[in-house]
């Protein structure tokens, strides 16, 4: 359900396999599915996995198993937002706030880890975290 509307908005879901598309064997200037070069289609795979936020295996389960909405774009952006920020300064693993949801991510893989919403969040402590940002 959550993992399929993922899907549709393009969010990479991280779940310890390798995915993507399939590409002939061959040169960089062979074509794949839609007539572009392999070196086009690499390039613009790396930018796309670069721009937004992957979800973990385990972060899809908390978001289903805690009823949070993340699906807003505005949310999704917020959260990219973030991110950014953490990567500029050098943080590793970071706390994104946004609004009443927290977000643990692994900045260096662009990956959410875990996700808590606010009823969560009272009474517990984040470990192995190096930064937050409140977006």
């Amino acid at each position: 359900m959550l993992i399929n509307e993922l899907k549709l908005r393009n969010l990479q879901i991280t779940t310890g396999s390798v995915g993507g598309s399939t590409v002939k064997a061959g040169n960089a200037n062979n074509s794949v599915e839609g007539g572009q070069s392999f070196a086009e289609a690499l390039k613009t795979e790396l930018e796309a996995r670069n721009s937004a936020v992957g979800f973990s295996k385990h972060a899809v389960k908390r978001i289903e198993s805690r009823n949070i909405e993340i699906l807003d774009s505005d949310m999704l952006e917020r959260l990219n937002k973030g991110i950014e920020i953490a990567a500029e300064k050098g943080s590793n693993e970071t706390l994104v706030l946004v609004d009443s949801t927290a977000f643990v991510v692994s900045v260096k893989n662009n990956t959410v880890i875990t996700t808590m919403s606010q009823e969560d969040l009272k009474g517990n402590i984040f470990t192995n975290i190096d930064s937050t940002v409140i977006m």
